[in-house]
């Protein structure tokens, strides 16, 4: 369909942040428009609001659609919904993903929408800042992230790294 024929849903719930269009937008010209937009009898976004914008960058002057006129006021009210809300409620099984992500080359990556951090360290627990660490910062501290020390110093003094590394 026509892209300026497609009109965007006003009160769509599901915001899409500029890193994510950018993402799709990647996507789209890496892969080309695999899931089409689904549209209500007038045209309107069901399905896609995110793919929508994503082609309005790229300059798409058409889109693939599923056409759901079949659908009553109140299914498409909920499948809106009901699109979005139920993909949040599956789990990654982190393993099977890291091994798909090894893969993949560093900007295959990067489409995915993962975090190239996987690769190197799969388990974020000691990524998250303990309470008790302090709120600032002074020369000299030193912190312990799970199994990583932290310093706020010049590491460019010998001693200082020495400190750092426990030695």
């Amino acid at each position: 369909m026509r892209i300026n024929l497609i009109k965007p849903f006003p009160k769509n719930a599901k915001v899409h942040s500029k890193k994510q269009i950018d993402l799709i937008t990647k996507s789209i010209k890496e892969f080309g428009f695999k899931q089409p937009i689904v549209i209500d009898k007038n045209n309107e976004v069901i399905i896609g609001h995110a793919r929508l914008e994503a082609a309005k960058q790229l300059g798409l002057k058409e889109v693939p659609t599923i056409d759901a006129s079949d659908l009553t006021d109140k299914q498409v009210r909920a499948l809106r919904l009901a699109d979005n809300k139920l993909a949040e409620l599956a789990q990654w099984d982190m393993n099977l993903a890291i091994e798909e992500l090894k893969g993949l080359d560093t900007e295959m990556v990067d489409l995915t929408g993962f975090d190239r951090d996987l690769l190197i360290e799969p388990d974020a627990r000691d990524d998250i800042i303990p309470d008790s660490a302090p709120k600032r910062a002074k020369t000299g501290d030193i912190w312990q992230l799970g199994r990583h020390r932290v310093g706020c110093m010049d590491s460019t003094i010998k001693e200082n790294v020495e400190k750092l590394m426990g030695s």
